[in-house]
Order: C-alpha cells, then structure tokens, then sequence
C-alpha cells in the first residue's frame, strides 16, 4: 500500500532483523485531521450514555479475545516476546476493556447537605476532553488497552500514538474497538518521529489530558510541554525495582517466582524486578540458584513456542546493556551467568545474573530494561529498606518474607506505588498502576486510571 509520499521507516523483526514492512509516518497534516476529528467527536461520545460506552467496550473485549491469536503473533513478530507472554498480555488487554466498560456507569458524583432550605449542591463528574496518549514498545497490546480503556469508557476521544517499533498489533487494538461500535473520531492512531507528533498535539488547546508510559527523561520534556497549556498529565516512567529476600522464605519457590518475573519479557518491563537484596544468610545460595535457572531459559525466536525468552526489542537495547556491564565488571562485580549477546541474527541477549554490584556502579542507579538481575546481601531489615529506597524511582518493589510483621514494615517503609509482599504479580484491571518520585504520578487502571480521564464540577441551586 502507498505511503501517499509520507516519510516511512522499516518495521524489523528483532528475532530474524527482516524487515516486516514499512510505516508511513504522519504529516503535520494528518495530525491535524486527527485534532479536528477529536474536536468534533468529543460532545458526541460525551453525550453517549455511559451503559451504552460499557457495551461498546465489552463488545471489544470480545472482539478481541476472539483475534488473540492473530494480533499476538503481530505483537511478538514486531516485538519479540514469546508468543506465549502476548497471548497473556492479549487477553490482559480485553479484560482491561471489559472492566471499563463495567466501571463506566460508575462515575459517580454526589448530593452535599444544603445550608438553606431550597438550596441544592451537587458535585458531578463529566469527561477531561480529548486525550493524547503515548506508549511504548515493550507491551504492544498491553499499553494501548490501558490508555485507550479509560479515555474512551469515560466518554474521552483519543489520539494515540504507539510504539513505530510494533504498529501493527496496536492498530489490531484500535479495530477491535471500531468494530464494536465506537464513533468515528474517538480513536484515532499515529505514527512519526516522537518529539515532532508530540510537540504538535501538545501545543494545541484540543488536547485535555496526556497519557504517557516511557522514561523519566522524555516524561519530564513531555510534562514541560503539556504544562504550557495546563494539560492533564498521567506519567508512567522509568523504574528499578529493589526485591528484598529475607532469611525466613522458601528459597527455592523465591528463587522459582525469581527466574520467571526478572526474564519476562527478556526484563524489558518497568516493573522488572532488578535489583535484588537478600538477606547474608542466603545469599550464596541464592546466587547459585538464580544463575543456574538464567542458563536454563531457553532463548529464542519467540515464535518457537519452545523458547522461553525472545530477542530484545530493537538492535540499539544491546549496545546499552553491554557497557553497563562492562562497568559493574570493572567495579568488581562478578558474572554467574550470561552477561554477552548471543551470537547470530537478532537482538538476543544471555539471561544475566550479577553478585557483588558496587552502589557506585552504573548499572545500580540507570534502569537496565533488560535482562540482567543484580544480587547483593544485607543484613538487617533497616539496610534492606534503606536500599529499596536509595534511587529516585519508585515504581515497584517487591519483598519476601514469612514474617507478617516484616511485610508490614517494607509495605509501609518502601518507597513505590506498587509493592509485592511474597509475589510479583502487582497488576491487575481494577488496581492502579502507578509510580512515585521519579518514576512519575497519577494512575491507569482501576478507578483512579478513570478518575484520571474525568474533571469534578460542584454546581449549586437555589
């Protein structure tokens, strides 16, 4: 299909380095129609009953569940996560839009006491506006259904524009919602260079609210932005999240629970868990037990359902894991296992586990969003906590541990949006999902994710 003289880029397969096809980027022109479009829909949707919105967000998570096959083998074709992980994070995806959908008739507002007889307050919850929403590449399916589930079940359109790394499966997204109904110029989808598309849409009074999912550095820039017209802003940013193991677990289903979340999606995931700390009592052996389950995952070409963990998104990922490592060596940290790219085609890096890692070190302090999984003992809970909370991020954290009163403690002590006592799984439609300090603010999913999409007006009659 013709680009129409539009600026494209080659979409690779990172397993392979083939080139998929090539993705028109959008003109200033294109992003302009898209403003318009938004405009012009936003006092439609707005006024569509809100059951009405929730059937039309269930009938897409229907929709969805019944091509999962099909938009999973896109995402990890342009991505490269075991197909497995994407038809996971497919279906994660519908039961985000079905949940809104449900959740939609529930923007509630309330009646507060009068304070003369004939008086009335009422305090009402109506949509933000048009939304413009950013995600990136490492979840394919998963960050469309998060920032388009909300906007549009709270009565919001959206611009979105996606990853250009993986298009084809969040457009796949972007269908099924206009397959179940939602109006023309609700969802709208664009591709371009990230500091251009954003700059234009960011600069216009259309926009309400912003949406952003990617590092600190580029959610700082975008809030600047975003600040000059008084936008909304929901950042989901950078993250390196500390697991504290302490000396009361079941070590070997820690060390289970471990391998599996650190080299999900080859550790390409904000809520990764990164830095590990346990306690010196097991250390050694926790050492040992990681690295030797890193050297049996086996890597590949994710489309293999065989291979456990896929090739890293795009070719720029392993020459930026590759000196972070060099300096932890040169630092005297100690490699158990992987720690170097696999030789031959594709973005393939070894499942790496690290001991010894200086504070000073880099890789300690910039997240490595991949997969690489650094161990250092403590040895007391003050130490742990002080470590959890030794960055500026605070995304996730997990801990460890059979002693109610110690999981108290990390829960209240650490500094995250998430925490995981005795599990990783800290995501689910109905729970926020969110950072503090430098890893951002604001929340999607759950109630807070449709707050975010909404504005509070009190109005008085008498």
């Amino acid at each position: 299909m013709s680009a129409g003289g539009r600026r494209t880029q080659p979409v690779l397969n990172p397993a392979t380095g083939a080139t998929l096809g090539q993705l028109p980027h959008a003109t200033t022109a294109d992003l302009d129609r898209a403003l318009d479009a938004a405009a012009e829909a936003f006092p439609k949707w707005r006024a569509v009953p809100a059951f009405e919105r929730g059937r039309i967000m269930k009938r897409a998570a229907d929709i969805m569940r019944e091509r999962a096959e099909q938009i999973a083998r896109l995402a990890t074709l342009e991505m490269g996560k075991p197909l497995g992980e994407a038809r996971l994070e497919v279906q994660r995806s519908a039961d985000i839009f079905e949940w809104y959908g449900e959740e939609a008739r529930r923007t509630y507002g309330r009646v507060l006491a009068p304070r003369a007889a004939g008086q009335r307050f009422l305090v009402t919850k109506e949509p933000v506006g048009p939304v413009a929403a950013f995600g990136p590449w490492n979840f394919p399916t998963g960050n469309p259904g998060r920032k388009l589930g909300a906007a549009i079940a709270a009565g919001c359109p959206v611009i979105m524009k996606p990853a250009e790394e993986a298009p084809c499966a969040a457009l796949e997204i972007a269908r099924c919602l206009l397959d179940a109904g939602v109006a023309k110029g609700v969802c709208s989808i664009v591709f371009g260079v990230p500091a251009e598309v954003s700059s234009h849409l960011l600069a216009t009074k259309v926009i309400r609210k912003m949406s952003f999912t990617g590092s600190t550095r580029v959610g700082k820039q975008l809030a600047e932005l975003a600040a000059r017209n008084m936008i909304r802003t929901t950042m989901e940013l950078g993250g390196h999240a500390p697991v504290l193991v302490f000396d009361d677990v079941d070590l070997e289903h820690v060390l289970d629970l471990s391998a599996t979340a650190k080299f999900r999606n080859a550790g390409q995931v904000c809520v990764s868990p990164t830095r590990f700390y346990v306690h010196e009592s097991l250390y050694a052996r926790f050492v040992e037990g990681f690295a030797a389950r890193a050297k049996g995952i086996q890597v590949g070409d994710g489309m293999d359902e065989s291979n456990r963990m896929g090739p890293l998104a795009h070719a720029g990922r392993v020459p930026f894991l590759e000196p972070l490592i060099d300096d932890a060596r040169q630092r005297g940290a100690k490699v158990h296992a992987g720690g170097v790219r696999r030789a031959g085609p594709g973005n393939f890096f070894e499942p790496t586990v690290m001991s010894e890692v200086p504070c000073e070190s880099r890789i300690m302090n910039e997240e490595p969003f991949g997969p690489v999984a650094m161990v250092n003992p403590f040895r007391t809970t003050e130490d742990a906590i002080a470590q959890a909370n030794r960055l500026p991020y605070g995304l996730a954290a997990y801990a460890f541990t059979a002693s109610s009163k110690v999981a108290n403690r990390v829960a209240a002590e650490i500094e995250s949006g998430m925490v995981g006592i005795n599990s990783f799984l800290i995501s689910v439609p109905e729970s926020p999902f969110g950072g503090v300090k430098d890893s951002g603010h604001g929340s999607e999913e759950g109630i807070e994710g449709l707050e975010a999409c909404l504005v509070t007006k009190f109005v008085t009659e008498a």
